[in-house]
C-alpha cells in the first residue's frame, strides 16, 4: 500500500502532546497524534470536552485550564486518532498500533513520546483486597463517569494529588473519615535549604497551601507523620491501621484510597533501549534528554512527565519546546527563529519547575511503603511477594529481568508497570547496591496485548491530504 511519511508522530494527547501538536502545526509540520483515550486531554484533562458544568466546578481551575488547549488542539490541523493502543515502536521510529481491533503501522520522520505518568505503587500490607484503590483511580471515576464513593473514605499516603482529591470530594459532599499523611511538619525543616529557590514557583506552593487550608477549615482529621500503614481485612478492606509517633491508630473504613506520587511512564522508552538514569530525588527512572527533549536516539523526543515529573504546566511548555527543536531539524525554522521562540518558553519552564525540588523532598515516599516486608505482594499479576524477590537474590538473581525466570515477576498483564520500581528497590536493598546498578525490566513488544489475527491484518497508515 502506498503511504506518505508524516513529519511528526506524537504518542499521547495529554498536555505535552497537545501543545507539541499545536506548535508543530504552526510551523507547517504534518502531525499524527495517537492516544489511548476516547477523547484528548491525558490523565490531567481527562474527558474535559464532554464533562458537565457540575464536574468542572468540582474538579477546579487546574482541570478547567485544559479546555482551551484541548479545543485549540482539535482544530489545529493535526491528524488525531483516539482509542489507539501503541503495542510496538521500532528503532527506525515506525509505530505499530491498534484501533478498534485493527492493527496499523505509521512511519514518521520524527517521534515524540508524550505518554505522561502513572501512580507509583504503594505496596503496604493488605493493599490487594477489594476496597483498596489508588487516589488516581478515584479521580478517574469522577472525571469519566461522575462516580463518587457512596460511603466514608480514608485517603492515605502523600503527595499533592491526595490533597486535591480530598478537596474535590469535599466539594462533592463525600464523607472523608481521615487523611492519613506519611509526610510531616518536620520534613519542612529538613529541606529548608530548598525553600528560597522554590519561591520562584510560588503559585504552585500557594495552591498546595490553599488545599491544606480548605481541609483544615472543613475539620478533616489529618494525621501527619504516619508510619507502619496496614490495611485490615481478608475478603475486603475493613480498616486502616497505622502508627503516629508512639500512638497506634485504627480507622474503620471499607474504602481506602492510597497514593504516594506519580512516576514517569517509561515503558516505550525502555523498549527502545534509550538511556535512562535513576533519579534519586524522585525515586524513579527518568529518560536522558537534552534541553529540547531529544533522547539518546536521534530523532526521538520525550516531553512532559514521561521523561521526568514536572506537572501539567511544565509539560505544556516542554511540548512546545520539543516542537521547535523538531521544526529546526526538519528545516521548517532556522536557528535564529527557533532560539528566539524558545528563549521565553525556557524561562517559563525554569519558573514552573522551580518548586519541584521542594515538592519532591516534602512528599518523598517512605522506604517502608516502597520496599515492603517479606509477606507483602509486590507483583500483583503473578502474586510474587517481596520475600520471594529477596529469595531470588539469595539464589543469584541480580536484576528485575531475571525475576521473570525465577518466578514470573513482571510477566503479567501490566508488564511490570505496578511492580517494576518496587522490584528494583527490593533487589538493590538486598544486594546493598544502588538502584542504578540493578536496572529495570527489559521491555519487549508487545507493550500492549495484540492477537495473532490482528497482527496478520496489520495495515499501513497514511496522512490524509486534509491533515497534511
Amino acid at each position: 500500500m502506498k503511504h506518505e511519511l508524516v513529519d511528526l508522530l506524537i504518542i499521547g494527547a495529554g498536555p505535552a502532546g497537545m501543545s507539541a501538536a499545536v506548535e508543530a502545526r504552526l510551523h507547517g509540520l504534518t502531525v499524527l497524534v495517537l492516544d489511548e483515550q476516547p477523547t484528548p486531554g491525558g490523565q490531567i484533562y481527562r474527558n474535559i470536552r464532554t464533562t458537565d458544568a457540575r464536574r468542572l466546578e468540582l474538579l477546579g481551575s487546574d482541570y478547567q485550564a485544559g479546555l482551551a488547549l484541548t479545543e485549540t488542539f482539535i482544530h489545529c490541523g493535526a491528524q488525531y486518532v483516539s482509542s489507539a493502543s501503541v503495542w510496538w515502536v521500532a528503532e527506525d521510529k515506525q509505530v505499530h498500533y491498534l484501533v478498534n481491533g485493527q492493527a496499523h503501522i505509521a512511519q514518521p520522520r520524527r517521534l515524540l513520546i508524550a505518554t505522561g505518568a502513572y501512580e507509583r505503587p504503594m505496596p503496604i500490607p493488605g493493599w490487594t483486597p477489594p476496597g483498596v484503590m489508588t487516589a488516581g483511580a478515584g479521580q478517574i471515576l469522577l472525571k469519566n463517569a461522575a462516580l463518587l464513593p457512596a460511603g466514608p473514605v480514608v485517603l492515605a499516603g502523600c503527595g499533592p494529588l491526595l490533597y486535591l482529591l480530598a478537596v474535590q470530594y469535599l466539594r462533592a459532599g463525600v464523607e472523608l473519615t481521615a487523611l492519613v499523611d506519611t509526610s510531616s511538619h518536620i520534613d519542612v525543616f529538613r529541606v529548608w535549604k530548598k525553600v528560597p529557590g522554590a519561591l520562584r514557583g510560588w503559585r504552585d506552593l500557594l495552591k498546595g497551601v490553599s488545599l491544606l487550608v480548605t481541609l483544615w477549615r472543613a475539620g478533616i482529621k489529618h494525621y501527619r507523620g504516619a508510619r507502619d500503614l496496614r490495611v485490615e481485612g481478608t475478603e475486603r478492606a475493613c480498616a486502616l491501621s497505622f502508627r503516629q509517633g508512639e500512638t497506634a491508630h485504627r480507622i474503620a473504613s471499607d474504602l481506602i484510597l492510597l497514593h504516594q506520587g506519580v512516576v514517569p511512564n517509561t515503558q516505550i522508552s525502555w523498549s527502545l533501549r534509550l538511556e535512562h538514569h535513576w533519579d534519586h530525588s524522585q525515586l524513579c527512572w527518568s529518560t536522558d534528554r537534552d534541553s529540547w527533549g531529544e533522547t539518546s536516539r536521534p530523532g526521538i523526543f520525550i516531553a512532559g512527565d514521561g521523561g521526568g515529573i514536572g506537572g501539567a504546566a511544565a509539560a505544556r511548555v516542554q511540548g512546545r519546546i520539543a516542537a521547535l527543536g523538531l521544526a529546526r531539524q526538519l528545516q521548517k525554522l532556522d536557528d535564529a527563529a527557533v532560539e528566539r521562540n524558545a528563549a521565553r518558553l525556557k524561562r517559563a519552564l525554569r519558573q514552573q519547575l522551580a518548586a519541584r525540588p521542594l515538592i519532591d523532598a516534602l512528599y518523598r515516599p517512605p522506604q517502608e511503603s516502597r520496599i515492603p516486608e517479606d509477606e507483602v505482594i509486590v507483583c500483583r499479576c503473578e502474586e510474587v511477594s517481596a520475600g520471594d524477590v529477596r529469595r531470588y537474590v539469595d539464589l543469584g538473581c541480580l536484576g528485575p529481568n531475571q525475576t521473570k525466570a525465577f518466578g514470573r515477576c513482571g510477566m503479567g498483564p501490566c508488564q511490570g508497570r505496578l511492580c517494576g520500581l518496587s522490584v528494583t528497590e527490593v533487589i538493590a536493598q538486598r544486594r546493598q547496591v544502588s538502584p542504578a546498578q540493578v536496572g529495570y525490566y527489559h521491555i519487549r513488544p508487545p507493550i500492549k496485548p495484540i492477537t495473532l489475527g490482528q497482527l496478520a491484518g496489520e495495515s499501513i497508515s497514511h496522512v490524509s491530504k486534509e491533515s497534511a
